[in-house]
């Protein structure tokens, strides 16, 4: 896009930040329904970094940052983010992969995964087609690639539809297969596949992964450390509940974390989910990987950015 080409003045993004610092007193004073203590939290800024690695995507502080990507990068990390993370970096070009990967660095911020396939119409994973098993060694192949120019451990991969003409355990044995054939391929350069579970219920009906016992299940069968689980808080928390008892149990296979609240797939605090308790759970176990923030935002506007980042202020309060 032309804008990801762009670079704003430094006298325009400080002009950016300071209109966000002088807003925080506003900011707080609208919070003022959001559970926990608002009260006493700083307003952010280089040094005031969260306890776990929350990475907000490309767009999130837009208003605050401006489009400009390279910009938002440093946004986040004023604001103290440790990390960022991009669904689409595989398909941006050749030069601006490196060009992010090179701010990042630069900032010592680390990526999320990104995705390397999620077609949700496509039965893909539990077949063996071998036109199926061709796109897929590309896929990976590319991923694996973009890895390497961006500097990034984790890419994701949706298994896809089921297939109703199909005995469930066949096609399971067939998702297991294809992922040892990618992970395989993804070995040598020590690039991990996530998959992710994603609920049937609101977003994603008839896709084979739902739950998260169930992709424990086939991390365990594939047997690589290039295989592991990404676990969407917000899509299992619709799918199956029990969030902090299915992190425990499936730990050794988790590698990364999407966030969202439910209802709605708005920040923490707008829901039913407990994300204080969640994230606290997290850090004591020593978790070292990245939260994707894979959700809107519950206002609009430089209000809607403001709220969102003190949301997640209240939550690392632990």
């Amino acid at each position: 896009m032309p804008e990801q080409n762009k670079f704003p003045s430094s006298a325009a993004r400080g002009v950016s930040r300071r209109r966000f610092l002088g807003g925080t007193a506003a900011s707080l004073a609208a919070l003022s329904t959001l559970p926990g203590k608002l009260s006493g939290i700083s307003p952010g800024g280089p040094g005031s970094g969260f306890k776990l690695k929350y990475a907000p995507s490309f767009g999130t502080f837009a208003q605050h940052a401006g489009k400009d990507p390279v910009d938002q990068i440093r946004f986040a990390a004023d604001q103290g983010f440790r990390a960022m993370f991009d669904n689409g970096l595989m398909n941006r070009p050749v030069q601006v992969q490196e060009k992010l990967a090179g701010e990042m660095s630069r900032l010592n911020m680390e990526w999320g995964p990104f995705v390397a396939y999620a077609d949700f119409k496509v039965k893909s994973f539990v077949t063996r087609d071998p036109e199926i098993r061709s796109m897929l060694k590309k896929r990976a192949q590319m991923a694996v690639e973009t890895a390497r120019r961006a500097h990034i451990k984790w890419t994701l991969m949706v298994p896809g539809r089921f297939d109703e003409s199909l005995e469930w355990d066949y096609q399971t044995a067939n998702v297991i297969d294809n992922l040892k054939f990618c992970a395989e391929i993804c070995e040598p350069s020590g690039l991990v596949i996530v998959i992710e579970p994603l609920n049937p219920w609101t977003d994603h009906p008839g896709l084979f992964l739902t739950k998260i016992p169930q992709a424990y299940q086939i991390c365990r069968a594939v047997g690589s450390p290039c295989c592991k689980i990404v676990d969407d808080i917000y899509h299992q928390q619709i799918t199956e509940g029990n969030l902090i008892p299915n992190i425990d149990l499936a730990w050794e296979e988790i590698a990364a974390f999407h966030i969202g609240d439910n209802p709605g797939r708005k920040e923490p605090t707008t829901g039913e989910i407990n994300y204080r308790n969640i994230f606290k759970h997290i850090h004591a176990k020593g978790y070292q990987g990245v939260l994707c923030m894979e959700h809107g935002k519950s206002q609009k506007g430089l209000q809607g950015e403001k709220a969102l980042l003190e949301a997640y202020r209240v939550c690392d309060d632990f």
